[in-house]
């Protein structure tokens, strides 16, 4: 209470009781793949196609990732993270699809110094590079300086460290660089360089005799990254608002043989325990190229065996155009399956499932399924894609992966993870407030006001909202023990909307005479 001394008039700003909870976003992609160009295991924000590009680089032949962003943004995405991925950290700037002697060839382009390779870019020629001592006295004993010179001239300068997680780190400030490229040898350790001047060998003028925008040979571990190093998956636990996390290239490093039916697997996993672990976001996944509905049905029951509330599986693989082949290819939904839940989100909401909903830049499937084969595939959790007449290619299934009946449908489950998310960004006013009958008589009234709010658009089933939901928070769930625990017990209950997947009209015959009514 302010303290009033003079006589006069005084106005005092009160604070509302009320604290109304927002509903946080629910459609934001990741996506974990091939590039041409682009920052190596650093999420990047992308909020159109031509920041792609402008970032990444356009379409590229044995990546599927520019053709799963476009996807993405054609169906109706907003945002999205990228991931780039293609090879280990020692061979990441190797030109794609090389081989054993290319990546040598490579190798022998590159200098080692202090646990870190340095190597020219294509077509840059001239260049050395010296190591310095930092500036200043004392200095920490990770830091140097990194001088560049092209001929003479001092073109870039890099006040580096060896130390991974700081910002100085010599990688990640040499990324946007036009002369050099440095990666982290394997199981080297980075150490101050001593004070030296490098000629660095002149790079060939293209990276051939490979196809450009490939990649090296790569193994599961460089998808599942480094919690440490924040590399693969474990890079994107820092980024809150993503909502979904596709991964399309794991399909081409299939098919090109670089990780085998075990390793897609391991990645998958590993997908699915990422998402599993931050409880926030669903993975969306393809099943493996050229399979026919009963060999799916088999892959999906006794190889990948997936049981998961926070996992989806489309099948098959869709049609688009290649503008780089300048023909029509096939590549992973998952991409263009992420977009159509950002609109059917943007259009309906988060509570309706996400299908009968047309896929755009589908051209065709890589294999028309037939309502029997769907009767295969769709109890199983795989969610079909299919091609009706007059009406195009549209998702014909919602279902996750668990084996639970309460989360087998997709919309339930983002439907949990959307009111989770909003009521725990909503209520962080809570934390340190007096834990008596006024706090949780707030608490009541902000979730309620938030969920009838939310049984008003449609999202929970019921005449009225106390059939929607409830919210308990007063003595009975939280008695003296809880209180001296310092703890705020609120209990939530709410009856989802679920889809009518199976739409059941029954017709039967009658006569003019069974249906007259005595009067």
């Amino acid at each position: 209470m302010p303290t009033y001394l003079t006589p006069g008039v005084y106005v005092e700003e009160v604070q509302s009781g009320a604290r109304p909870i927002e509903g946080v976003g629910t459609a934001v992609a990741a996506f974990v793949g091939f590039a041409e160009d682009g920052p190596f295991h650093e999420p990047t924000l992308v909020t159109s196609w031509d920041q792609y590009t402008r970032t990444f680089g356009g379409f590229v032949q044995g990546a599927y990732l520019p053709h799963s962003v476009y996807g993405y943004f054609a169906n109706g995405g907003g945002s999205a993270y990228v991931v780039r991925v293609g090879g280990s950290a020692d061979d990441s700037s190797a030109p794609a699809g090389n081989g054993d002697g290319a990546r040598r060839e490579q190798a022998a382009l590159a200098v080692e110094v202090g646990g870190f390779q340095i190597a020219a870019k294509p077509g840059v020629s001239g260049v050395s590079i010296e190591i310095a001592d930092p500036e200043g006295e004392n200095p920490p004993e990770d830091r140097f300086r990194v001088l560049v010179r092209q001929g003479e001239q001092v073109a870039e300068t890099y006040d580096a460290s060896t130390r991974r997680n700081v910002k100085g780190y010599l990688p990640t400030q040499a990324r946007n660089s036009k002369l050099i490229e440095v990666t982290e040898q394997r199981g080297g350790n980075q150490t101050r360089p001593a004070a030296q001047t490098i000629a660095v060998p002149d790079a060939p003028a293209s990276p051939a005799p490979a196809t450009s925008g490939q990649v090296a040979r790569l193994d599961p571990a460089e998808y599942v990254g480094d919690a440490d190093a924040r590399t693969g998956f474990a890079g994107l636990e820092s980024v809150d608002e993503i909502t979904m996390v596709a991964v399309p290239d794991l399909m081409s490093a299939y098919q090109r043989g670089d990780i085998d039916a075990e390793g897609l697997r391991t990645v998958q996993l590993a997908v699915i325990s990422h998402c599993e672990q931050m409880g926030d976001r669903v993975a969306v996944l393809d099943a493996p190229p050229g399979l026919s509905a009963q060999q799916v049905r088999n892959w999906r029951n006794d190889e990948a065996g997936y049981d998961s509330r926070y996992a989806t599986l489309y099948y098959p693989w869709v049609r688009v155009l290649d503008p780089a082949a300048g023909r029509n290819i096939t590549v992973p939904p998952s991409g263009h399956v992420a977009g159509l839940w950002a609109r059917s989100d943007t259009e309906r909401g988060v509570h309706k499932a996400p299908a009968n909903e047309v896929i755009r830049g589908a051209v065709d499937l890589e294999l028309r399924l037939s309502k029997g084969e769907q009767d295969l595939l769709n109890p199983i959790g795989v969610n079909c894609i299919r091609t009706f007449p007059g009406r195009g290619v549209r998702v014909w299934g919602a279902r996750t992966l668990s084996s639970d009946p309460a989360w087998r449908y997709l919309n339930v489950r983002r439907l949990f993870n959307y009111l989770e998310e909003s009521i725990l960004l909503g209520t962080q006013w809570v934390v340190f407030e007096p834990n008596d009958d006024r706090l949780w008589s707030s608490i009541r009234r902000n979730v309620s006001a938030f969920l009838t709010e939310e049984w008003r658009r449609g999202a929970l089933f019921g005449r009225t909202a106390a059939e929607a939901f409830y919210v308990k928070c007063d003595r009975d769930n939280n008695p003296q023990e809880s209180i001296d625990q310092g703890r705020v017990v609120c209990e939530i209950g709410v009856s989802p909307v679920k889809p009518a997947e199976f739409v059941v009209f029954r017709l039967a015959q009658f006569s003019d005479s069974t249906s007259l009514v005595d009067e």
